[in-house]
This record gives structure tokens, sequence and C-alpha cells, in this order.
């Protein structure tokens, strides 16, 4: 899983000859009677729902592959977008007469949150999300994938021993991912600024010495691996992709440890086709969806299914999400006032 990649939002195409399929089934369909052994919104006892996410498409389009394999009478529709164009899109549809989506799938916490704190999401979880750690569900949502927020260094620059570090002369042109766009920047800064020692003192001090806002995590590793920033605070995925792809770049994990950050998914409170939406969101919990998940570059949440590279005895943080969420305001106000942003 990544948080908000380059490309645009858009829903998933499918080919002509499918569409002209499912347009002369709903002819068929509307010339009938009605099959009462439908549910709203299915053609001839096929279904489709509709998915809004913030993952990227190297990981969303294996899921939905593999699921509509294992449930060929469902489809899923794709809605893509980056956090901040995707809680518009939310937004947008609030307004319009009501979230359109059936399943939404975060790249944070705070925003699944945040949606069910609106009454949007929320109000159940499969059986088998008691197999995903505690810390990572709530009775609202399980997280499915996980992000972790870690250094990235143009080759020959030495990597950080800690997050600290990067303030230093080695490391002067930083480059940071928007917290107002990309969820896991404003995970990141949801840690650090409550953290001792840290606190919103670090981004002013890595401002002051240079250090450049950017949009997405994978405009950070791309911006390093061009070798216009010396270092940045970047996705493991993002990273790990880059330097397996052959660019000069080296990935550290400092102290006190790479920031896990979760991304939960959940069934729209209102959903016309709840019943898909569940059998989705149980696929994507199950072991053959963790699989998928890992097999496509993201790190699952699942106990014993291996995902990408993680260092031996890699240091790992988890965020105080209950605390961030209550100073959310005040954490990216403190933020603009150092890097501006509305």
């Amino acid at each position: 899983m990544t948080d908000g990649g380059a490309a645009a939002p858009g829903h998933r195409r499918r080919g002509t000859t499918t569409l002209l399929a499912a347009l002369s089934l709903l002819l068929a369909a509307c010339a009938q009677s009605g099959n009462p052994g439908s549910p709203p919104g299915s053609v001839g006892g096929a279904t489709s729902l509709t998915l809004y996410t913030c993952v990227s498409d190297s990981t969303i389009q294996p899921v939905i592959t593999a699921f509509e394999r294992a449930h060929p009478r469902t489809h899923v529709d794709l809605f893509r977008a980056p956090t901040g164009q995707l809680n518009a899109r939310v937004a947008a549809d609030a307004r319009t007469g009501g979230l359109r989506a059936d399943v939404l799938w975060a790249c944070d916490p705070l925003t699944q949150q945040a949606w069910v704190d609106q009454g949007l999401t929320g109000g159940w979880t499969p059986p088998g999300a008691s197999a995903i750690p505690a810390q990572y569900r709530t009775r609202d949502y399980v997280g499915v994938a996980l992000l972790y927020m870690v250094a990235v260094t143009h080759a020959g620059v030495p990597a950080p021993a800690a997050w600290s570090d990067l303030t230093g002369p080695a490391y002067r042109a930083v480059a940071l991912p928007d917290p107002s766009v990309a969820a896991s920047a404003l995970g990141s800064l949801g840690w650090f600024w409550a953290q001792p020692g840290y606190g919103i003192g670090f981004y002013r001090q890595l401002k002051k010495d240079g250090a450049v806002q950017l949009s997405t995590p994978d405009d950070v590793t791309t911006g390093v691996a061009q070798g216009r920033y010396r270092a940045g605070i970047t996705i493991a995925n993002s990273a790990y992709a880059a330097k397996d792809a052959g660019s000069p770049v080296a990935v550290s994990w400092p102290q006190p440890g790479a920031i896990a950050i979760y991304g939960p998914v959940a069934v729209a409170r209102h959903s016309m086709h709840a019943a898909a939406g569940k059998q989705f969101v149980s696929f994507v919990v199950s072991r053959p969806g963790q699989q998928v998940l890992a097999k496509s570059g993201s790190y699952p949440t699942l106990p014993g299914v291996q995902g990408p590279e993680v260092p031996a005895n890699a240091p790992v943080v988890q965020p105080d999400w209950a605390s961030i969420a209550k100073q959310r305001s005040t954490v990216l106000a403190d933020y603009q006032h150092v890097f501006g942003g509305g």
C-alpha cells in the first residue's frame, strides 16, 4: 500500500464489450416484471459495489482482481485518489445526496475515524478481524495494511541513525510529504508533534535548514533519487521500490523507530450493497486477501503473512491516534505556521 500516488483520481474502466453486455442485461431486466430475489443495484443476480480508497493502483488492482475471481458475480467500481482529494470526494457526496461508496479504505485511522464520527462508516467488522492485532482495529473498522515512515537518502549521504540527525548539516535540503495531502505525512507529523525532544521545533529546524515540502511520499522518493534533495521522509514501500528499480537511494529506519501507520477499511453505514461490501472487507482481512496485499508490495497486518522488506530488529513506533485526533487542528495549525498551506 502506498499513500497518494501520482496518478490522477479516476474510475476503473471496463472494456466496451463488458459495458454493452451490462446494458443488454439491464434492458432485459427492465422488460421483465423484476426479480425479487436480486438485491438493489443488481442485474441478473450480479452485484456491483463501489470502493473509495487512497491505496495505490499497484496494490488495489490485484486485490480487486483476486476478490472478483473469488466472487465472480460481484464487481468492484473503484474511485482512487490521494487522501486530500478522497476527503473532498466524500464531502461532495455528502452535499449532493449522500455517500456513493459501499466501502471506504483509508490510509490512516484519523481519516477513517472522521468518517465514523460523521456517521458515514462503521458499525461492523468481519469475524476474521479478531486475528488482526488489537492496535490496528476498532469496533467500526479494521486495519488491513501498514505504512512505515522511514528515511531515504541519496547515494553517498550517510544514513541518519536517529530522526533528529536530519536537522544536522549533513542533510541540508530534506524533502517532506504534505500532511494535507498524504495521510502518512499527517500520521508522522502527529507522532513528531507529541514526541519529547521533537515537537513542532523539529519541523522549524528542518525548515531553517532548507527543508522543502512536496506533495506525496512518492514525490519525496523521486526527488531524493534525482539528487535534488539529500534526504527525505517517505514510506518504506516507495523507498524500497525505487531502490529495487536501481535508483541511487538508501533506506533507513531511524531511532526511535519507523512510524507505523495503519490503513483501515470499513463498510458504509447506509450502503445499498452492504452484503457485497461485507464480502469485500472480509476478503481483504482474510489470509488469502492479506497474501495478495503482501505480493503487491504492501505490509499486511495479519501476523504470519510475510510482506516487503523489514530490516532485522528494525525499530518501530506507534502513534497515539486518539491523542492526535483530539489535537488534529492544533497540530496542523502549528505545522502550517512553519511550512504554510491551508
